[in-house]
């Protein structure tokens, strides 16, 4: 058994094999860049190398330097995880050279099914259905495009080098495919160093069915069923599940069989995945499955087959290395209740899925329910040089509806803070209709999108909760918040909250809601809005169905309406006015935008406290402006 292990690899993945290899008494060596000085997979090793600059290129995607620092440390093998290295046959060669043990597949396996189209070709030998389309060597443009006419559209134009949803392009009718053809060559010569492209049909109701395989040296291989990826945005995977939604037995044996074969035809040793796309139109049916490609790496998505099958993948993998024998035999194998996983991203969906970087000031993500896969805690800075992953919420259930609502529940309670996350979209995704009937495509989020987002904003019973919170904060008295009893509620003199003689039934909390000024009642005893609160230097965060709203008391001098002051609008923190839309001496109407502020990369729209005229305007688009800085004053209507 190897004794100590080099991971070519950071964040959650390293920190996940590093869980494994300890447990199995093996020493680990980690490595990282600038960026991961202070990581937390830098942490948990038994031992850390530098290896470069922050940029990828300098360091973990220099084979020499990662090689260099197992020789160093005495280090025995080398796991490259995922992503980087992984799949660099060069690389891998480079490792064996060195005399050390290269966690993977050969090389040579690796240069099989790394070039489309020469897969494909080998998948065609095997008897594994593939995708109709062209994987031939002339790459002339007319020739490229006969061929679309002769497959019938829409066609799918990919790089035969291709990955990760690069140099794809899909054209619907024959008078788009040059300028299509030409687009995807350039992003591929720029992407991979290699323009060629392959000709695919184009299915219209795909779905992304994948299916884990491993190999050994002694010549067996088995899989360990299917996963459905069709989740998917921008080409990349959002939510994956095991098993596949609508997959009968008799399908999935036909495509188990077909992944095996797939993986004998290459010689393959390790843990790989051989992808599939599905003609859903029908349902799934084995012959509308054709083989796309096979990544001969450990997938992502990686935890939902081990949730089903009782399986440490890592630790297979680490024992298959050392020259042992798959553990189970393929008919010891079997699927044990429903798992899914949710890529929890550092970006802000609310604002176009803009990436989110910064410290982690504040972090919770929920191990109740659910197995959380992470490369960072409190504290941790989110880098702009690398993958956005935050971390992987897997959950597993009896039944496929039991493993969406604790996953749902997870994200309900995900913060990470001033850090945006697309935990709101992923409950709204995993609590949509369709979404829980198993109708769904690889186009399902491109469609549903919009709706998808509705619940990013505030609700009038959000507004409610956080006006108790925002009152108590600016040190108001707890009077009536703490009885909930109909008595205490009628009894004025039990009251502390701001009591005066003959005041109205509500009271009206004035503050600012993720930077807008709004209002809320603070005696509505609002139910079923918010489900963790939060307290922040910057004021009360609440995460609402996943989504992080931050509310605060106002910092104007006085806001008509709330304090009865002089409608001075003061920046509430530093930042930058990105955009100014009214002028002095223009009527207003209360509610009304009168500037945005950037600040802590959120956008914080600045309002009209009433109805009036702009008597004074200090702001102007770009300005850099300091807290409590007066942007502008409102003199209202006489």
């Amino acid at each position: 058994m190897i004794k100590s292990l080099l991971i070519a690899n950071r964040g959650e993945i390293a920190c996940r094999i590093m869980r494994t290899a300890r447990a199995m008494g093996i020493r680990t060596v980690a490595v990282y860049s600038d960026a991961d000085a202070k990581a937390l997979h830098v942490r948990q090793a038994d031992e850390a190398v530098h290896i470069g600059a922050s940029p990828a290129r300098e360091s973990y995607l220099v084979g020499e330097k990662i090689i260099a620092a197992a020789k160093q440390t005495g280090a025995e093998a080398i796991h490259p995880g995922y992503g980087f290295l992984s799949e660099n046959a060069g690389f891998a060669q480079a490792v064996i050279d060195a005399g050390l043990i290269w966690v993977g597949p050969a090389p040579a396996s690796i240069t099989a099914m790394g070039l489309k189209d020469a897969a494909k070709e080998r998948m065609i030998a095997a008897g594994v259905p593939v995708t109709p389309g062209y994987l031939g060597a002339d790459q002339a443009p007319a020739r490229l495009k006969a061929e679309a006419d002769t497959i019938g559209y829409p066609v799918l134009i990919k790089a035969v080098a291709g990955g990760g949803g690069k140099g794809m392009r899909r054209v619907d009718d024959g008078t788009a495919f040059l300028d299509a053809l030409e687009s995807c060559k350039r992003e591929a010569a720029s992407s991979f160093g290699d323009d060629r492209v392959l000709i695919e049909k184009y299915i219209l109701s795909p779905r992304h069915i994948e299916v884990q395989v491993f190999g050994d040296t002694h010549g067996n291989v088995v899989h360990l069923f299917e996963r459905d990826c069709s989740l998917q945005r921008r080409h990349q995977k959002v939510i994956e599940e095991a098993p596949a939604p609508g997959m009968d037995e008799r399908t999935r044996a036909e495509l188990c069989a077909a992944a095996v074969r797939a993986a004998k035809a290459v010689d393959y040793v390790g843990a790989g995945t051989i992808e599939f796309i599905a003609d859903a139109s029908e349902g799934l049916r084995a012959d509308r499955i054709w083989f796309m490609e096979m990544n001969t790496r450990l997938q992502v998505e990686h935890p939902v087959t081990e949730e089903i099958t009782g399986v440490d993948l890592v630790e297979w993998q680490l024992r298959v290395a050392s020259g042992e024998a798959i553990p189970l035999k393929q008919d010891e194998l079997s699927i044990n209740g429903w798992a899914m996983e949710a890529r929890l991203y550092a970006e802000d969906p609310a604002r176009g899925f803009l990436p989110s970087t910064g410290k982690l000031t504040d972090l919770h993500l929920d191990d109740q329910v659910a197995r959380i896969e992470t490369g960072v805690d409190r504290g941790s800075e989110v880098s702009p040089f690398y993958d956005p992953m935050i971390a992987k919420l897997v959950t597993k259930g009896a039944t496929r509806d039991e493993a969406i609502e604790r996953l749902a529940f997870t994200c309900d309670d995900t913060l990470t803070w001033p850090v945006r996350n697309n935990a709101g979209f992923l409950a709204a995704l995993l609590r949509h209709p369709d979404f829980a009937a198993g109708r769904i495509d690889t186009g399902f989020i491109a469609r549903e999108g919009d709706a998808l987002l509705e619940s990013a904003t505030i609700s009038d019973a959000l507004l409610d909760t956080a006006a108790v919170s925002v009152f108590l904060a600016s040190g108001g008295s707890r009077g009536a918040f703490d009885r909930h009893d109909e008595e205490a509620s009628g009894d004025p003199w039990s009251d502390a909250l701001g009591f005066r003689l003959n005041r109205a039934a509500n009271t009206n909390v004035w503050m600012l809601a993720d930077g807008e000024l709004r209002q809320g009642d603070a005696r509505a005893r609002a139910t079923g809005a918010g489900s963790l609160l939060w307290r922040s230097d910057d004021g009360t965060i609440i995460v609402d169905r996943g989504w992080p709203h931050i509310f605060a008391a106002p910092r104007t001098s006085g806001v008509a309406g709330a304090t009865g002051g002089d409608g001075s609008i003061l920046a509430p923190m530093p930042g930058r006015v990105t955009s100014v839309d009214v002028a002095a001496g223009d009527a207003v109407t209360k509610g009304q935008k009168l500037l945005t502020l950037e600040a802590m990369k959120m956008e914080h729209a600045l309002t009209a406290p009433f109805d009036g005229v702009v008597a004074e305007l200090n702001a102007s688009a770009g300005e850099q402006v300091q807290v409590d800085a007066m942007l502008a004053r409102i003199e209202p209507n006489q």
